[in-house]
């Protein structure tokens, strides 16, 4: 029998940016840094970088009295406190700025970097988590090797 792993409630944002890399990535056949690039031109990333994807998923749990959905557990106010932080430094991190690619600004090149390596970052830490809990059939990146 397979044992449940549950996952920090933090990996949510960073298991959903890994997902649709690797469809990116396999869709297109992009290695890893193209599919994380064309990922910043996605609905999903616009979610993240204004805060829609963590605001709709808090205000689910709050309506729900802080029980999870997805688990029927109760969230500790604490644990929703720093969905709060992680969402707005990712809001700082992933800045949004039309057509980030399409100038030669170097000012704009800098924040976009930034949003790439802060992208990286995430799926590295979805890997590593994989990793300490082995569940090494997750990881198709191979960002840590």
């Amino acid at each position: 029998m397979s044992e449940q792993i549950n996952k920090p409630y933090v990996l949510k944002a960073a298991e959903k940016i890994y997902f649709n890399v690797c469809k990116i990535k396999d869709e297109n056949k992009l290695d890893n840094e193209k599919a994380i690039e064309s990922f910043i031109k996605t609905d999903h990333y616009e979610k993240l970088c204004t805060g829609d994807f963590h605001n709709e998923w808090l205000n689910l749990i709050r309506d729900n009295k802080n029980i999870d959905p997805e688990t029927n557990q109760k969230i500790p106010d604490e644990t929703l406190k720093l969905l709060e932080i992680q969402r707005d430094a990712m809001m700082k991190e992933l800045i949004k700025i039309p057509k980030l690619y399409d100038t030669k600004n170097n000012q704009l090149i800098e924040l976009s970097k930034k949003a790439y390596n802060f992208l990286w970052r995430m799926c590295e830490s979805y890997e590593l988590w994989c990793r300490e809990t082995k569940q090494e059939n997750l990881i198709t990146l191979k960002i840590i090797d």
